[in-house]
């Protein structure tokens, strides 16, 4: 027998129960569809179409939803013929809450075994997204959606897993190169989570809670294997007791730098010992009590590493990492404190040949991809005249901050060009030029005075660097995503890094301006929104952060 509040449904509303207990719609839904996110009281993927009307009054057991909601019903592989399956009432215990809902690719089916999995755990050739499992132990099928490895170079470390050794001299000329692998994760700060829980909504309770997660996180970062870490959203409390020394037994050497004022959170830097050796850690407050613009308690962090390889130069890499500031509209203090950490960037990387060492900068900039900020990492240009405070970001369609960034947007006691360097250091090398440079200005001081004031709207940055992700898919245009909750999928984390001439994945107009370069070999695909909702979005059973990690693979050149 159906449930009461089932029978009465009526006949326009179920199809008879037959035995793959099916309950579907007869009335036909828009393939167009508003999905979770836009309709937060929504605790499921609920269809909307298009043409969705004040008059339009949801079926009766819509009404009342705790009742629907005790029924032990299951909205499961949802597709275009918009069918519910009724689960088996055995696989559910007296006062547990529903199964996670699951949204699938319509005509996508499951082929992973267990074996699969493992297979791709060892050989990082895929990264699977698993859709919550039953919790009958007979029943161990899963939906899932996979990462897989994107190649640029067809002697990529990860391609060589497949391959068999050669003879001594391929070996030896393996050797002399330098491959490694950089994974930037928000990991989703605990504190952060309770105190924005609207924000997920869509998650059953028991994954949400830390003695959960973490050994999820930990696993997905034993499993992609990366040679450093850049971390953002890590818990002091945590990363004092548990993540640091988990992290340390992996065989990383961990640098930690927490948010200023009473954030409990912070951003770390995890490299492995086997593969490079600490020059210096430079941690960035941005911060400043004196100065009202910098009233936020955002960090960064910036490591020099030396390679553990013998080679003709003493060739360094510098790491840098950071968080910046979420608000949507407060664009003139984004600008700002990417601005630091670039000047602080641009102190720790010079070489003795006048030349910067290869840099790679991770982290969640909260910035979308084409937006001014993101412009301004990639071009190393910016004129922000008459740019309004809210659009610095991308991150509002329709920006709420209509207030124009005021020319300049830091106070000079800040101690940093319009290029993003430390004034003092920019004092040295303007001294440095030479006296022919002293006496042309001498000579044109009217026009050098007229042009300083057209260029100060004008931001600069001598890094050439290019982004790891192209953040749209080639064959469709559709976006990459790399964070999803209830509210939004977007992509606002990045991996930036300084491409060396030879590197066919670099954006053009990516010279090689550094001692070396670095070549990108591949990368952990990203995936649409469409692809996270068919595992509930994030966090969800297997991957317990609300982002997704990001992982490149790069090699080392000499120049």
């Amino acid at each position: 027998m159906l449930p009461r509040h089932v029978q009465r449904l009526g006949r326009d509303w179920i199809a008879h129960w037959n035995g793959s207990q099916i309950l579907a719609f007869n009335s036909p839904v828009s393939s167009c569809m508003r999905w979770a996110g836009q309709y937060p009281w929504a605790s499921f993927p609920l269809p909307v179409p298009v043409d969705f009307s004040a008059n339009w009054r949801l079926p009766p057991f819509f009404g009342p939803w705790r009742q629907f909601q005790n029924s032990h019903w299951q909205l499961d592989n949802f597709t275009q013929s918009s069918c519910f399956h009724l689960p088996n009432p055995s696989m559910k215990s007296e006062g547990e809450e529903p199964l996670t809902k699951k949204r699938r690719l319509s005509g996508q089916h499951d082929t992973s075994t267990p074996e699969e999995e493992t297979n791709f755990t060892n050989q990082k050739e895929a990264l699977c997204f698993s859709v919550g499992q039953n919790e009958e132990k007979h029943s161990s099928k899963k939906g899932s959606v996979k990462r897989h490895w994107e190649y640029f170079c067809q002697h990529s470390r990860t391609m060589k897993i497949f391959e068999n050794k050669e003879t001594d001299q391929s070996n030896t000329e393996s050797e002399a190169k330098f491959d490694f692998t950089v994974m930037s994760y928000n990991i989703l700060s605990q504190n952060l989570l309770e105190d924005n829980s609207h924000l997920y909504k869509h998650c059953r309770q028991r994954l949400l809670i830390w003695t959960y997660r973490f050994p999820n996180i930990l696993q997905e970062i034993k499993q992609l294997d990366a040679d450093v870490l850049c971390l953002q959203e890590v818990q002091e409390d945590h990363y004092r007791r548990e993540i640091k020394s988990s992290l340390e037994s992996l065989g990383y050497h961990c640098e930690y730098k927490m948010r200023t004022g009473r954030k409990p959170d912070g951003c770390a830097i995890c490299f492995k010992t086997s593969k490079f050796s600490l020059i210096s850690s430079n941690p960035v407050e941005f911060f400043r009590h004196d100065i009202p613009l910098l009233d936020r308690d955002n960090v960064g962090l910036v490591l020099l590493l030396q390679p553990r390889f013998h080679c003709k130069t003493n060739a360094a890499i510098c790491i840098a990492n950071t968080h910046l500031l979420y608000n949507p509209r407060r664009g003139d203090i984004k600008l700002t404190q990417l601005a630091m950490l670039l000047a602080e960037i641009a102190n720790v990387a010079p070489q003795k040949d006048g030349t910067f060492c290869p840099i790679i900068i991770c982290g969640d900039f909260n910035s979308v991809p084409g937006s001014p900020l993101y412009r301004f990492i990639k071009e190393g240009k910016l004129n922000y005249e008459g740019l309004a405070i809210g659009k610095v970001s991308g991150q509002e369609q329709f920006p709420r901050g209509q207030r124009i960034l005021p020319i300049p947007i830091w106070p000079k006691k800040l101690g940093i060009s319009q290029n993003c360097v430390y004034e003092m250091k920019q004092q040295q090398k303007e001294e440095n030029a030479g006296e022919k440079l002293e006496a042309a200005k001498l000579d044109n001081t009217q026009e050098i005075v007229i042009a300083s004031e057209k260029l100060s709207s004008k931001l600069q940055h001598h890094f050439k660097l290019s982004s790891v992700y192209s953040h749209y898919f080639p064959e469709t245009g559709i976006p990459e995503v790399t964070t999803c909750h209830s509210r939004s999928a977007v992509t606002v984390d990045y991996i930036f890094y300084s491409a060396a001439n030879d590197d066919i994945a670099a954006q053009p107009g990516a010279e090689d301006s550094f001692h070396g370069g670095l070549k990108l070999l591949g990368r952990l695909a990203l995936l649409t929104e469409k692809d996270l909702w068919t595992v509930n979005g994030l966090p969800n059973e297997n991957n317990s952060s609300d982002h997704l990690p990001l992982l490149a693979e790069f090699r080392l050149i000499e120049r």
